[in-house]
C-alpha cells in the first residue's frame, strides 16, 4: 500500500495522473465551444480586473500550470487507499463544474447568477474545479502537489473577488443581496 509522499517520484505511464487531467482538457474546450458567444463573453471577461488582479491572477494560473505537468508525469496510487480519496474528490469536482457551468449558462445575461450551485457558493466553478485538482493531487499521492496547489489558491483568491466587483458593478443591488446570503467557497462567508 502506497501513501503520500512528499514529493512525486516523476515517470510518464500508462496509469498517470495524465488520464485524469484529460477529463479536464476535454470538459473545459468543450464548455466554450458548446455555450453561445455572448455567454462565453460573460463567462471569460476580465475587462475590469487592475494590474495587480491581472499579476496575481497570473501567478495562480502559472502554478496550476506547473502543478499539471507534474501530475501529467506522475503514476497514479492505485494501490493506495489515497487515490480511491482523490479519485473520489476529482469526480465530485468535475460533476459539480458542469453542473455549476450548465447553471450559469442558463441565466438571463442581464441577472446575477443565483441558481442551482450558485444558491450555496457565489463560485462554484472555481470551488469545484479546486476540488477536481486537490483530487488528482491526492490521486498521484503528492503532498508537495497539494500544497503547491494550495498555495495557488491564495493568488486565484484575488480573481474571486476581482469577478465579484465587476458583477457588483454590473448587476447592482441584486448581487450586493446575493452576497449578503450566499457564501464566496461553499461553507465560508
Amino acid at each position: 500500500m502506497v501513501v503520500m509522499e512528499f514529493f512525486p517520484s516523476l515517470q510518464l505511464t500508462f496509469f498517470g495522473g495524465w488520464l485524469l487531467l484529460i477529463w479536464i482538457w476535454i470538459i473545459q474546450p468543450l464548455i466554450l465551444i458548446v455555450v453561445p458567444k455572448d455567454v462565453r463573453a460573460r463567462l471569460l471577461d476580465r475587462s475590469t480586473f487592475n494590474r495587480t488582479q491581472w499579476l496575481l491572477t497570473g501567478i495562480s494560473k502559472t502554478i496550476v500550470l506547473l502543478v499539471q505537468i507534474i501530475i501529467i508525469v506522475t503514476p497514479l496510487a492505485i494501490e493506495s487507499f489515497e487515490f480511491l480519496i482523490g479519485l473520489t474528490l476529482f469526480t465530485l469536482g468535475m460533476i459539480g463544474e458542469v453542473i455549476a457551468v450548465i447553471n450559469f449558462v442558463t441565466t438571463p445575461l442581464d441577472e446575477p447568477v443565483t441558481r442551482g450551485l450558485y444558491r450555496i457558493s457565489r463560485n462554484p466553478q472555481e470551488t469545484m474545479l479546486s476540488v477536481a485538482i486537490f483530487g488528482a493531487c491526492i490521486a498521484v499521492g503528492s503532498w508537495f502537489l497539494f500544497l503547491l496547489f494550495g498555495f495557488s489558491r491564495i493568488f486565484n483568491h484575488v480573481h474571486i473577488i476581482a469577478q465579484e466587483q465587476a458583477c457588483l458593478k454590473e448587476y447592482g443591488e441584486a448581487y450586493h443581496d446575493y452576497m449578503k446570503k450566499t457564501p464566496r467557497y461553499f461553507l465560508v462567508f
